[in-house]
């Protein structure tokens, strides 16, 4: 059994339910009304292209081809995690990318090498997907860690100067900071895995079910993906945090003034 295709007219039906939080925005003024229909419509091509593209991978089911999608949508997740932390993103992408690129792809090898183990071993159909799984969640867990990090700091400047000037490194004098970040990044996780099953069931289950597979098997790739996934975002946001303290601060122990990007950038 396969899953039933939703034909055009029937998708249109379901984008007719944005008019709720369409009408939402623009009666309480929320801002969001252009940023909201930019979103969706940018959504709407670039899932359409990728669907077009995603088709001729699993097709060719290159290795090659499979390594450079997969380095594309690191290089873009590195970049959105910088933007969004409200981050320069040079000298810090590279430290960045290297972090999310070991998270990402030790678990990745893991899950998909050890576990799954398709034919071939760099399939498409198991590698693509999984490695998005990974990357996005990774991706989201960065971005909180980074900006509450050095935000935290930079709000606290003077606790943070008053343990330099004790004495402390900046590890030290950072570890209450990257403490809190790291919760901040981990508690989204934390709580989709404590209340999975019963307020929700979770999006590789139902893609699988949906699909025609067995839930017994649907829920042993559901459990494996959410241990990769919190250990790809606890690996990725503990990196990132530590290469990007590499470069964030000064010799004096300070913040780099130019380590935050303008509010108009």
């Amino acid at each position: 059994m396969s899953a039933i295709r939703i034909s055009i007219p029937d998708l249109l039906l379901v984008y007719a339910l944005l008019l709720v939080p369409l009408t939402i925005t623009a009666v309480y003024r929320l801002g969001l009304l252009k940023s909201t229909v930019v979103a969706v419509v940018r959504m709407t091509i670039q899932l359409a292209l990728v669907g077009l593209y995603l088709g001729f991978i699993f097709e060719r089911n290159s290795l090659i081809l499979n390594l450079v999608w997969l380095l594309v949508m690191l290089l873009v997740a590195n970049s959105a995690i910088l933007r969004s932390a409200g981050l320069t993103r040079w000298p810090i992408f590279p430290m960045t990318l290297l972090g999310i690129a070991v998270a990402t792809l030790s678990v990745l090898a893991v899950f998909v090498l050890g576990a799954v183990a398709p034919d071939p071993l760099y399939d498409a159909r198991y590698l693509i997907p999984l490695g998005g799984m990974l990357l996005g969640n990774c991706m989201r867990g960065n971005i909180i860690a980074l900006e509450r990090f050095y935000s935290g700091i930079a709000e606290n400047e003077r606790e943070f100067l008053s343990y330099v000037f004790m004495g402390a490194t900046t590890t030290e004098a950072t570890r209450g900071f990257m403490r809190n970040a790291l919760r901040a990044a981990l508690a989204p996780t934390v709580s989709t895995m404590t209340t999975m099953g019963i307020v929700s069931l979770p999006g590789m289950m139902t893609g699988q079910i949906l699909g025609g597979s067995d839930p017994t098997t649907a829920i042993t790739y559901q459990l494996a993906i959410m241990v990769a996934i919190f250990t790809s975002v606890s690996l990725g946001t503990w990196l990132n945090l530590r290469l990007s303290m590499r470069w964030a601060f000064t010799d004096r122990g300070t913040l780099r003034p130019d380590l935050r990007r303008p509010s108009h950038a």
